[in-house]
């Protein structure tokens, strides 16, 4: 485990995307007149957001921790597991036969649906330490510099070189602001799934004490079936989007 993991962050780290993208950001930075320093601390901020995105994951089942990622995504997973332990003592209380063999069933695609939550919660945490790492306060802080010292007049080749420096740092804030973006739209959707799993668990309680047949079991274990199937579509989603490689599993330290 040790030697995949070191591998692959070795990729990470040396990818071709990350090296360009720093590249890019740090060449964006001094063709718009900033500083040599201030450009290679641009273009540090963008490979570290890059990077942090792309580290490796874990194989899928590997113990979940949730103190290893930080809020929100801390309680979505804490959310997930009390779901799935509040299941597994619902099924274990119900006396042995086909009607427990069939909410145990649902109860295993359950579970997929909680590593599914593991694996969303590690990237969601990955998109907000890469937020953390470009400084937007800092990038906030230049563009205002920046747009006074425009407003404050000088010769034309001074102001060609101060809108080309405003047009990286934009770059720099449309880059933060994305990235802000997706992770707020996955915290949201994580805690609507997250709700739907707390309602699941709910109907098997109730389906534990009424069901008479095991066909009574067949709407929730449809429902189960569509919940993971929308939170594997969420982390495939951000898989292909952040070139995540794979499963998610605890986050890079």
């Amino acid at each position: 485990m040790a030697n995949w993991r070191s591998r692959a962050g070795a990729r990470a780290i040396m990818s071709p995307s990350a090296v360009l993208l720093a590249g890019g950001g740090m060449a964006a930075a001094v063709l718009g007149g900033l500083p040599i320093a201030a450009a290679a601390g641009i273009g540090a901020a963008v490979w570290a957001a890059r990077v942090a995105i792309g580290m490796p994951r874990g194989p899928k089942h590997e113990r979940i921790s949730p103190s290893a990622v930080k809020e929100p995504w801390r309680r979505a997973v804490k959310d997930a597991l009390s779901a799935r332990q509040r299941f597994d003592r619902t099924v274990r209380r119900m006396p042995p036969g086909p009607l427990r063999e069939r909410l145990a069933g649902v109860g295993q695609r359950l579970s997929d649906g909680v590593d599914e939550c593991w694996q969303i919660a590690c990237q969601g945490n990955d998109l907000q330490s890469a937020y953390a790492q470009l400084d937007v306060g800092s990038i906030q802080t230049d563009m205002a510099q920046l747009k006074a010292e425009k407003k404050a007049g000088g010769d034309a080749a001074h102001a060609a070189s101060l809108d080309r420096a405003i047009a990286a740092v934009q770059s720099q804030l449309a880059s933060a602001e994305r990235i802000g973006t997706v992770a707020q739209d996955v915290a949201d959707r994580l805690r609507v799934l997250n709700a739907q799993l707390d309602e699941a668990v709910a109907r098997a309680v109730e389906l534990s004490v009424q069901a008479n047949d095991v066909g009574d079991i067949s709407p929730l274990g449809d429902d189960v079936d569509s919940l993971v199937g929308e939170l594997e579509s969420l982390r495939q989603g951000l898989d292909e989007t952040h070139g995540t490689p794979g499963a998610a599993g605890a986050p890079a330290s």
